[in-house]
């Protein structure tokens, strides 16, 4: 596999495995499956391994958690997004980049996923109420203390990256693009972006 290096020092397989589906993004989904494929995607050197602490509410974070076998472990790159919110009934309450919310939302995937550190920490999306300088520098005071690795983005343009990456490196930026998805190539969606999609600073 094809090795790529994420900010200064994080090392992974060009190809990535995004774990939503394997807690009913998608349709009904197996956790004997799910730890199979997470395993032979390990094996065939797919090391980057991209779950968010709402997918499955805290599910997908307990199946990986329970997958990643001790040797498995130093292996992953775990990266994390945090911050969405939901009601009880499963609908979209919003988002939150409170740099007091942060320590919590990390100790909770931390207890799930069984271990004491994630590779990559990042927000699902940019919390308007909060500036991004604020939710960055709280999520580096948890890389300063060993919790996390790296710091990543979620669906955001390069005012907020040069922004965000004036408080504390940014290891990576994560934008929809698939076969399904394929609104990025879009002029207008990239100007978007770089408008921040809320139409103002944050």
């Amino acid at each position: 596999m094809e090795q790529r290096t994420l900010g200064a020092d994080v090392c992974v397989g060009a190809v990535g495995l995004g774990c939503a589906g394997m807690s009913g993004a998608y349709g009904p989904s197996a956790v004997e499956q799910s730890t199979a494929t997470l395993r032979s995607a390990l094996d065939a050197g797919i090391t980057f391994i991209d779950t968010a602490d709402h997918y499955g509410m805290g599910h997908n974070e307990t199946l990986i958690g329970q997958a990643l076998r001790p040797a498995d472990r130093d292996r992953a790159v775990v990266s994390v997004k945090f911050g969405a919110l939901f009601g009880v009934d499963g609908s979209v309450r919003g988002i939150n980049g409170r740099p007091d919310a942060i320590p919590n939302f990390l100790g909770y995937s931390l207890q799930r996923l069984g271990t004491d550190y994630v590779d990559i920490y990042r927000p699902a999306r940019l919390d308007p109420a909060v500036p991004i300088e604020e939710t960055v520098g709280a999520v580096a005071e948890m890389v300063q203390k060993g919790y996390v690795r790296g710091i990543g983005l979620s669906e955001v343009g390069a005012e907020t990256i040069r922004r965000a990456h004036a408080v504390h490196p940014i290891t990576d930026v994560q934008i929809e693009y698939s076969l399904f998805s394929r609104g990025v190539d879009a002029p207008a969606l990239l100007s978007l972006l770089d408008s921040e999609r809320t139409g103002g600073r944050r």
